[in-house]
């Protein structure tokens, strides 16, 4: 079985989230999803656990960072193309996403980042991997 990740993040309004996931052409599995959560299916092997602040809390003792002050984490994606970095980036910033730092133009490597509607930060890369590998 191939190892999958899940990544779980706290959201402000439920609804609201699954429904800018929703608007990138992801999915919502609703056997792991509820009032309190959502399981938004990226690939076969990632998931993104969307649960309200009040659920997110019975997994930690810690403090929720507030993603619009800090940042704990970015999630970074690859893509295809830079055709498809494009086209996730721009469906992000149309479902009520906002940017989050400069395009990234290295000729081999190209990549543009986005905030979801809670502040977290998330990074569509492509790289051409032969002209990677010429870098070195």
């Amino acid at each position: 079985m191939a190892q999958m990740i899940f990544v779980n993040l706290p959201v402000t309004d439920l609804e609201t989230s699954k429904g800018f996931y929703e608007k990138l052409g992801y999915g919502i599995n609703p056997q792991f999803s509820d009032d309190k959560t959502a399981c938004v299916v990226i690939s076969d092997t990632i998931f993104v656990m969307l649960l309200t602040e009040p659920r997110f809390k019975d997994f930690t003792k810690k403090d929720i960072a507030d993603a619009s002050k800090t940042t704990e984490v970015i999630l970074a994606l690859s893509a295809d193309s830079r055709a498809k970095v494009d086209e996730l980036a721009d469906a992000a910033l149309a479902a009520g996403g906002s940017p989050a730092g400069e395009t990234q133009d290295m000729g081999f490597m190209y990549g543009r980042s986005f905030q979801d509607p809670d502040h977290h930060i998330w990074e569509v890369m492509w790289m051409d991997q032969a002209a990677a590998e010429g870098q070195g």
